[in-house]
């Protein structure tokens, strides 16, 4: 069996382990709710996943909580179109800002 010669630096221990540590977790947009998900999951929030419906949300919650979500997501819906509409900057009009 093999026996150090010489004791290990504590420097010399930590640039070995350097790189073991936590990474965090990228995350992206539902491109339905705009909901931080992560990747190749089914967004909790609106039940889509790849632009089909998987799972459907609103038949669990109760009545006043489904009419609460459905009003939320016909704002998201709306406030996507308006962004949609909006005419690209010109440079002249980036410069100013």
């Amino acid at each position: 069996m093999g026996v150090p010669k010489q004791k290990h630096t504590k420097s010399r221990r930590n640039k070995r382990r350097s790189h073991i540590f936590l990474k965090a977790a990228t995350l992206t947009k539902c491109p339905k709710c705009g909901q931080p998900i992560l990747p190749h999951t089914i967004c909790l929030n609106c039940g889509y996943y790849k632009g089909t419906e998987v799972i459907d949300v609103l038949k669990k919650l109760t009545k006043k909580e489904r009419k609460k979500k459905e009003k939320e997501m016909k704002e998201k819906e709306k406030a996507a179109g308006k962004e949609a509409k909006e005419k690209p900057l010109t440079w002249e009009e980036m410069s100013k800002k």
